[in-house]
């Protein structure tokens, strides 16, 4: 069976039972401050464990894109050294919620893989949950017994501990036992040996897990402590590459049609081949880089496709991190010196078009993404190649490169630490490992006080059911109090409310959450607190209240409590015209720059709308015009809102709706439209009733945001009037200042004359560095075979000075050249070292210009033949200068 019919058959086969089938959620978590990217395939589905929502089905099955390169599940280092390990991976699942258990769970998973798959029942093992005294949990009895009824065979049947056979998605959340089914995929001959029972959970490369049924019977809380969950339900997950390796008889998941498609063009474009350089050692790795590259290429491309642009922070970084491994793999093992991962995005687009669709529908987009991020790096390594070399030319007796220098290289420039140490070895240098993982936890440690915040249980007044949205309707209204939490941040604490119903707008696509105040009785006291910020997480709206006496009031609370929820109204307003401005802007956009405008960010509070989108060049002022002009024009034309809810999904795509990529859209959605033949979009936000409310659009900037994304910025109503106020007033002003009413002429003016001025500025500052030079020859000394000049001199400026240093080069032979100045009030210094001496001295102007440069509280660097160095002393200047000369002269 092909890979396509493996998860064709799993679908059909769920399908035939009652199953709904759903597409994967964006590999990129949304709404859920818990979880980075969606790391399982439970995540989607986490509320309706919780009770806080309704799934569209009581059974559901799926495939669901993965991706686990941070916290608890952090695969990485492993990937590419090994035959399982990935970084993103699909994982194929049927969830029941509330509906069957363990008997139905168990007897289908089993039916699938040896009815339909035909994977001998003789080479499967299960796991059942052993049970855990400490923590109040039995034995999973039920699960046994099911087991042996199945397969007629106890010995088959595996105990496991909390660690292999009870899951937990985090610190906090549902969890419950759970039954893992294992493959013993190895030959005859090994099996003979040794019954594969003894290799389960052992990290043996053919005898793998390949199926996991959970079963959700509790909720873990912050102290510890489980619940039962309202309803049992079923979480099942199966790794669909562990899958196809074993239905197609393979030894890797790198040798079934998922990766060989994309190895094959890695040999292509490197001339190496895989699979035929026997057992992998220190010196011979091509085999790891292609399996690196193949399965790196997968996590990076889909998560740019759902939303995820590489960048330096957070899940942006781990994306960028996850390509840079890739790229080093591939220019130290495979000799790539150009970008070869952008080659690559079609044919993996290709290969996924009938299940993640959305990769080959942006495949121009990621792949201009990923070679613009490789152009970057490949840089980088060369800058690193370079600092490298300065480092092993300065004096290293030790020849160990410090910690210190190795998280410089991998901080700084994004240097791998591996490639630094395999560059170290050829230059017969060591890395210091331990004090390198001293400054590497520092950081950490730096980043969890950073990201440090206190997890915090609900307190439960009433039971939820989802929570009604009131908004589009109205601006206040009466609601139960149905619980709340409080959460210590590092700005301080506040506490989370949750209502019935609300009119608060939680920050969703784009648009910001409301504020306002929500007002309650207790005590036989009247008690209003200010909500600061609403947001979404998972599907609870949390109204966010800072005010200090909230959670004394709330503790005397005993049950569902009456509440009048009221937004501020004008904010909102503003709001809703530069969300409903954004929606015309789009289409206009795409109108001027061409269909390939697909929207990746936008930001609507009360002052500004920002919008990101795709797009390979600077949009020109004249396009910008042109934008603006239509979107002007939509809204003297004051085209009234026409909102349709409870969309069928496809019913809204043949409307023409424009979807986001990267959004998770249900089966029904919302539909905004501002001309049928204009402005469709899906979309859950707050609009005007009519464009003409808008008032007037402005754009305030465009620019770039990272590799073919473009941003804009720009104002509606009011804010756009003050914007056209202030230019207004400005102009005035300046033709004051410049005496005409004809601003352009003068400022023209003004030009001609600064540069008549600038010429003689330069021709004073050559005649006074000439002068300077003259006068520095004459104290040339010869010392040791070199022709020494050390001295402090009056210059302009530091290029200057640099200017000063190559004019004495071009008359001394054999020149070394330190000078000193002062300029704006901060010491500067320049050495030049002829590149003889450097070589013949084993001198160092870089290295010594560092340590000098100590003496004036500064610092510098440079090339071994020459470098620069500023301060904020004065008084050390001349010091400087002469502990330059003594490093030099010896």
């Amino acid at each position: 069976m092909t890979s396509h019919q493996i998860r064709k058959a799993f679908l059909d086969f769920f399908e035939e039972r009652g199953h709904l089938i759903v597409p994967s959620a964006p590999l990129v978590a949304k709404n859920d401050p818990t979880l980075m990217f969606n790391n399982s395939g439970m995540a989607q589905f986490k509320d309706f464990f919780l009770g806080n929502g309704t799934p569209p089905a009581r059974r559901i099955a799926d495939t669901q894109k993965c991706l686990r390169v941070s916290g608890k599940h952090n695969d990485l280092e492993e990937v590419g050294f090994d035959t399982y390990h990935h970084t993103m991976f699909e994982m194929l699942g049927n969830w029941s919620f509330g509906d069957y258990f363990k008997k139905e769970a168990l007897g289908w998973s089993w039916q699938l893989l040896t009815e339909v798959y035909k994977i001998p029942k003789d080479r499967i093992y299960v796991s059942v949950f052993e049970g855990n005294e400490a923590e109040g949990v039995p034995f999973d009895q039920e699960a046994f017994d099911i087991w042996k009824e199945i397969i007629g065979d106890e010995s088959r049947i595996i105990l496991g501990n909390k660690k292999d056979n009870f899951w937990e998605m985090g610190d906090i959340g549902p969890c419950g036992p759970c039954s893992e089914i294992h493959v013993d995929l190895r030959d005859p001959e090994e099996v003979s040996k040794i019954s594969g029972k003894e290799l389960v959970n052992r990290d043996h490369p053919q005898v793998v897990e390949i199926w996991n049924n959970v079963f959700m019977q509790y909720e873990r809380k912050a102290d510890g402590s489980l619940i039962p969950l309202p309803e049992r339900h079923v979480d099942t997950g199966m790794g669909f590459e562990r899958l196809c390796m074993a239905i197609q008889g393979k030894k890797s998941n790198y040798d079934t049609d998922l990766f060989q498609n994309t190895i094959r063009v890695i040999e292509e474009l490197s001339g190496q081949k895989y699979g035929v350089n026997g057992t992998l050692t220190a010196d011979n790795y091509v085999d790891v880089a292609m399996r690196v590259i193949a399965d790196h290429l997968r996590a990076v491309s889909f998560a740019i496709a759902d939303g995820q642009l590489p960048s330096n922070a957070k899940a942006g970084y781990v994306i960028r991190r996850i390509l840079r491994r890739a790229l080093r793999y591939g220019y130290s093992y495979l000799n790539f010196r150009e970008p070869f991962m952008c080659r690559l995005v079609p044919v993996l687009a290709k290969q996924f078009a009938d299940v993640f669709p959305e990769l080959q529908a942006q495949v121009e987009f990621v792949s201009k993404v990923v070679e613009e991020e490789e152009k970057t790096f490949l840089r980088t390594l060369e800058q690193g190649l370079k600092r490298l070399d300065a480092i092993f030319q300065e004096k290293n007796t030790s020849k160990v490169l410090s910690g210190e220098t190795v998280f410089e290289l991998s901080d700084t420039f994004g240097f791998p630490v591996d490639l630094t140490a395999l560059i170290a070895k050829e230059k017969g240098f060591s890395i210091d490992e331990e004090s390198y993982k001293k400054a590497l936890e520092e950081q950490k440690a730096r980043s969890r006080k950073d990201a440090e915040k206190e997890a915090a249980d609900w307190v439960e007044l009433g039971d939820t059911d989802g929570v009604e949205f009131l908004g589009y309707e109205l601006t206040a209204a009466p609601a139960q109090l149905m619980k709340y939490r409080i959460s210590k941040t590092k700005a301080g604490q506040e506490i989370h409310l949750v209502l019935d119903r609300t009119p608060f707008y939680a920050e969703m696509g784009g648009q910001v959450g409301d504020t306002g105040t929500i007002t309650l009785n207790a005590d036989g006291k009247e008690h209003r607190f200010r909500v600061t910020d609403t947001k979404k997480e998972n599907d609870l709206f949390l109204h966010i209240v800072k005010d200090k006496n909230a959670a004394e009031v709330l503790a005397t609370l005993t049950g569902p409590t009456e509440v009048l929820a009221e937004i501020d109204t004008e904010r909102r307003t503003n709001i809703e015209k530069n969300h409903s401005a954004t929606h015309l802007m789009l289409a206009a956009l795409r109108e001027v720059l061409g269909s390939h405008i697909i929207q990746r960010g936008s930001y609507q509070n009360d002052e500004v709308t920002r919008f990101d989108f795709s797009h390979f060049a600077k949009v020109t002022d004249e396009e910008l015009r042109r934008v603006e002009d239509i979107v002007n024009a939509k809204i003297r034309e004051n085209i009234a809102l026409d909102e349709k809810r409870n969309v069928p999904f496809d019913d809204a795509v043949a409307l023409g709706a424009t979807a986001t990529f990267g959004e998770k859209y249900g089966d029904f959605v919302r539909v905004i439209t501002f001309d049928p033949h204009f402005s469709v979009e899906l979309c859950g936000g707050t609009h005007v009733n009519a464009t003409g409310e808008i008032g007037m659009f402005r754009f305030v900037s465009e620019g770039s945001v990272s590799a073919g994304v473009r941003r804009v910025e720009a104002v509606t109503g009011v804010k756009a009037l003050e914007l056209l106020r202030q230019q207004s007033d400005l102009i005035n002003e300046l033709k004051e200042i410049l005496k005409s009413n004809d601003v352009l002429k003068a400022v023209e003016q003004l030009k001609a004359d600064n540069t008549v001025l600038q010429k003689k500025i330069e021709t004073f500052e050559n005649a006074t560095i000439q002068a300077a030079k003259i006068a520095l020859l004459s104290k040339v000394e010869n010392i040791k075979g070199m022709n020494l000049v050390a001295q402090r001199v009056n210059v302009p400026n530091a290029d200057a000075l640099k200017q000063l240093a190559f004019g004495l080069k071009q008359n001394m032979g054999k020149p070394v050249v330190i000078l000193g100045a002062v300029v704006a009030d901060k010491p500067n210094l320049a050495i030049l070292i002829d590149e003889n001496v450097v070589k013949e001295r084993n001198l160092n102007a870089g290295a010594i210009i560092r340590e000098v440069a100590k003496l004036m509280k500064g610092g510098g660097g440079g090339q071994p033949h020459f470098a620069t160095a500023g301060g904020s002393d004065i008084k050390g200047l001349d010091d400087a200068i002469e502990a330059a000369k003594v490093a030099v002269v010896g």
